[in-house]
């Protein structure tokens, strides 16, 4: 299943359908009501007795929220905590299941950012929609932080951080909220969140840089890693199933990689058949889809790692609200 393009009035010029407008109308008015119940206390948010920091978006699609999350594990690791993952485990196939997301998951079982965090930071992952008892089975299981992947929107559980990830190019798009455009919540929910991290593009005047830097390219299969170098001036097919694949397409090319696009839908659960290119080129995939196509035994399969670099100032600022 290839990828569905968004609108092109979400992040173009193009005129809104007077029927989309409609609907966004309707859409703001069911979510200023839930914030207002939340706010009164009508609906209850809980809070759990260790920190908890949410890493979401206010725009729909990929932000960088993943790899913000690892790098969030292992500076909070190197500083004497205990973090712990809590993810709702967008794609799996029972997301009434709640289970605890290893390395060697199934992906269509614990979900494929569940996976990718626990391979990658070998931390606890705690899959569960309902994010307050994904945050109690962390505790319990002796995390003293909990980080929630995704779910600025579940105010059911109480956060101390709030952490909002935005694509630096697309930014908020037109503005509008859905389906008149890519916005949750309005920009102005923006202001609410502690901190701003902006995954490319120029941060602005309160926001924080995010740069990620690619690693070298690890086959599927095993053996000997590649510099990304030495597939420069070569066709490659390029395979990403994320919110927006151009991104992993466009860091290719700036490797002077010749790139065959493949865009996927997100969390779209490949088979041998998706492979099909009709050339024996090397094919370059995103770590979120890797950890779904390990089981297809090809040797020119590889995956392309990344990691999030943030300013050192950000860190400081980070751990000076946890302290206090």
């Amino acid at each position: 299943m290839t990828a569905r393009r968004p609108p092109g009035y979400w992040f173009g010029d193009a005129p809104v359908p007077a029927v989309s407008r409609m609907l966004a109308s309707v859409y703001a008015g069911a979510i200023a009501m839930r914030r207002r119940l939340y706010a009164k206390g009508i609906l209850p948010s809980r809070r759990v007795p260790v920190p908890v920091i949410v890493v979401g978006n206010i725009a729909v699609g990929g932000t960088g929220k993943t790899p913000l999350t690892i790098a969030l594990v292992e500076r909070l690791r190197a500083e004497g905590w205990n973090p712990g993952v809590a993810s709702r485990g967008y794609g799996r196939g029972d997301e009434a299941q709640a289970l605890w997301a290893e390395r060697d998951s199934d992906p269509a079982v614990a979900g494929d950012e569940p996976v990718l965090i626990a391979y990658r930071s070998g931390a606890k992952v705690r899959v569960d929609r309902d994010r307050i008892k994904a945050a109690q089975a962390l505790i319990a299981a002796g995390c003293d932080l909990v980080v929630c992947d995704d779910g600025l929107q579940h105010y059911r559980l109480a956060r101390d951080v709030e952490i909002e990830v935005i694509d630096g190019q697309r930014r908020y798009g037109n503005h509008r909220l859905l389906p008149a455009g890519p916005l949750r919540e309005p920009a102005t929910r923006a202001a609410e969140c502690d901190f701003r991290v902006v995954n490319g593009g120029e941060a602005g005047f309160g926001e924080w840089s995010m740069q990620l830097q690619v690693g070298d390219a690890q086959p599927l299969q095993g053996g000997r890693a590649r510099p990304l170098s030495t597939f420069a001036g070569q066709r490659v097919h390029a395979v990403a199933g994320i919110g927006n694949p151009e991104r992993f397409f466009a860091t290719l090319r700036e490797h002077g990689i010749a790139v065959v696009p493949h865009a996927f839908a997100d969390h779209h659960r490949y088979i041998a058949a998706d492979f099909e290119f009709g050339s024996q080129l090397p094919v370059l995939m995103t770590e979120k889809d890797a950890v779904k196509c390990v089981a297809f035994d090809d040797p020119q399969h590889y995956s392309v790692p990344v990691r999030a670099e943030l300013p050192e100032a950000f860190w400081v600022s980070l751990l000076d609200k946890l302290n206090r």
